[in-house]
């Protein structure tokens, strides 16, 4: 597996057990339906969290919560849409992010509640 990939999945782990942290049910991890992805769906209370995570080892190229562009909110806009049609999840839905950054110990979590609005661009 390559550098980046690892570094991906390890921030995967480090955001699913912060999650859990904070009282989140994690439903999937890494949810796909070609070509969509969704790298955490969550559940709080009666709340789906569709979660994108991204990591980077340092903000050298910026903070990875800037890596979140129009095209990936309405890929995970459908992804989501997707995934709830093919559950039958009625619930109410919100989109967030976990940025991670490793270049500390321990490494930086922000948790974005609602980072990522991707209605007006669908």
């Amino acid at each position: 597996m390559s550098a980046h990939m690892e570094t991906g999945r390890w921030g995967e782990e480090l955001a699913q057990e912060f999650l859990k942290k904070k009282g989140y049910a994690i439903l999937d991890i890494n949810w796909r339906f070609p070509p969509y992805e969704i790298d955490i769906i969550a559940q709080l209370n009666d709340l789906v969290v569709f979660v994108e995570v991204k990591t980077r080892k340092d903000s050298s190229h910026g903070f990875p919560e800037q890596a979140v562009t129009r095209k990936k909110a309405n890929a995970l806009l459908k992804a989501a849409e997707i995934y709830l049609e093919e559950k039958g999840i009625e619930n109410e839905i919100r989109f967030d992010i976990v940025s991670i950054l490793l270049n500390t110990a321990p490494p930086d979590i922000f948790h974005i509640e609602d980072g990522i609005n991707p209605y007006p661009f669908a």
